[in-house]
């Protein structure tokens, strides 16, 4: 994942994209970047590895270098960025958030024009914001540029261009993401998350629609590029990497968490299948909402039988010994005792995917003397590696618990029947859920079903994005 913060104003705006930037970290832990446009200086950009150390703390010494009245920084889970570049079309910042799956296939096409080149990365690969950019240059102007690129790419890709004279924000061709822009009496900004500009001054003032370019400057914005049709914004924006203050498409992620979780109880009291259990728990820290809703409805007390330690544990920090990285994950995870002991216990998790972490809490949570574990995930099996994101981005899909659980109990031929198993109510769904709860440990398992979902989000389900879960596009 990733994601992005610009602003242009009448005053000096550096230190709005520092700290509007640094609210979208929990989106990516691998690079930081930052561009600031002057008109006497000209462009200053700066990129750190974040991997081990903050976003605000790698730039902080950056500021006092910094000067502009027009910046935009990301936060990556993949390429550094953002990339300055010279072309035809002037010298520009870009930033991108996506996947490009066919980047061999338009690399090779670049290359067949004799000439062009790319500056490679360590391990040989393009960076994918610079196979954009070079898209967006085989045309005559950047609009053109952009709506050409968007159309190449197979996958997604979301913009933010910085010019000596605006800024140019687009939106994924089907809007996978979310873009939205702030105003204030200075300026204006652009922004994945509503809530990093409403704390730095910013109202609500537009959000894109699929496909469209907006053009930004100090004094307001206009749309260059009219937004399309058809639009598939990831659902997993609400279940798991939106933050609890965000709203997509005028819904509020922790609303929705809530009432996700209320919907999975109310199904499980209606089925008769809500197990006697002395708590409702939610793994944190995303998990908590989606256990309070659960609470909630079925009467079942709510507690917290462990904690993360955060504060010298960040979820960035990741040592490169496997070792060590298993003693990390001990270190984090913090038991009450009073709340474990001889208890039972019902977690939610926002979602199951390889398992490997989770297999761990189970193992905790015994070891810390709990009576009985039952699991529930606040969305369906995840069956797919995305394809459009790095949310659930997988070598393969065998690595997945589910599609990894179906190969053990059927093989190849499991594969083919995959519908039914995310469908707990058929024979091949019961079969699944069972031998899951073998290997992990459960004491039940139950997974939220995509109806119920779909439900919980509100807004048309042909609008929102679940290829994860159904492989379809």
């Amino acid at each position: 994942m990733g994601g992005f913060f610009g602003t242009i104003s009448k005053r000096d705006c550096v230190l709005d994209v520092f700290f509007g930037t640094d609210y979208h970290s929990h989106l990516g832990t691998k690079r930081g970047g930052m561009a600031v446009y002057d008109p006497q200086i000209g462009f200053q950009r700066q990129i750190h590895n974040i991997e081990n150390t903050p976003f605000r703390t790698k730039f902080d010494k950056d500021l006092a270098e910094f000067r502009g009245c027009a910046a935009i920084g990301c936060i990556s889970d993949t390429d550094p960025q953002p990339l300055l570049v010279r072309s035809h079309l002037g010298l520009y910042a870009i930033i991108t958030v996506g996947i490009i799956n066919n980047s061999d296939a338009l690399i090779e096409r670049y290359f067949s024009d004799h000439g062009h080149q790319f500056m490679a990365m360590s391990s040989g690969k393009v960076n994918s914001t610079e196979l954009a950019a070079a898209l967006i240059n085989q045309c005559d102007d950047l609009i053109s540029g952009i709506r050409h690129a968007q159309d190449e790419i197979d996958g997604s890709c979301t913009m933010l261009i910085l010019t000596p004279d605006c800024i140019l924000a687009a939106r994924d061709k089907l809007g996978r993401l979310p873009v939205l822009v702030g105003q204030s009496e200075d300026g204006c900004c652009i922004s994945f998350e509503s809530f990093a500009y409403h704390k730095l001054g910013y109202s609500d003032a537009y959000e894109l629609g699929p496909r469209e370019i907006v053009k930004v400057t100090a004094d307001g914005f206009e749309t260059l590029s009219p937004a399309g049709d058809e639009m598939k914004i990831c659902a997993f924006l609400w279940t798991y990497y939106g933050y609890p203050n965000s709203n997509y498409e005028g819904v509020n992620v922790e609303v929705m968490r809530y009432r996700n979780g209320e919907i999975m109880a109310r199904d499980e009291v209606h089925n008769g299948q809500l197990p006697k259990v002395d708590y409702v728990a939610g793994v944190p820290d995303s998990g908590v909402p989606h256990a309070i809703g659960f609470a909630n409805r079925s009467g079942k007390p709510f507690a917290r039988p462990f904690v993360k330690y955060t504060p010298t544990w960040p979820r960035s920090f990741m040592p490169a010994n496997q070792e060590a990285r298993n003693q990390v994950a001990k270190m984090k995870q913090i038991p009450v005792p009073e709340l474990i002991e001889g208890k039972k216990l019902l977690f939610v998790d926002d979602s199951i995917v390889r398992g490997t972490q989770l297999r761990e809490t189970v193992d905790f949570l015994y070891e810390s003397g709990a009576a009985e574990v039952h699991m529930r995930s606040a969305c369906p099996p995840v069956m797919y590696g995305c394809k459009y994101l790095n949310f659930s981005r997988s070598n393969s899909d065998m690595e997945l618990l589910a599609r990894r659980t179906i190969q053990a109990l059927e093989g190849d031929e499991g594969q083919q029947h995959l519908e039914e198993y995310a469908d707990s109510s058929t024979q091949r769904g019961q079969c699944l859920l069972r031998a899951i709860c073998q290997e992990m440990g459960f004491d039940s398992l139950g997974y939220q079903s995509l109806d119920g979902l779909l439900e919980a989000i509100g807004i048309d389900p042909n609008r929102i994005c679940t290829y994860c879960w159904t492989g379809k596009e």
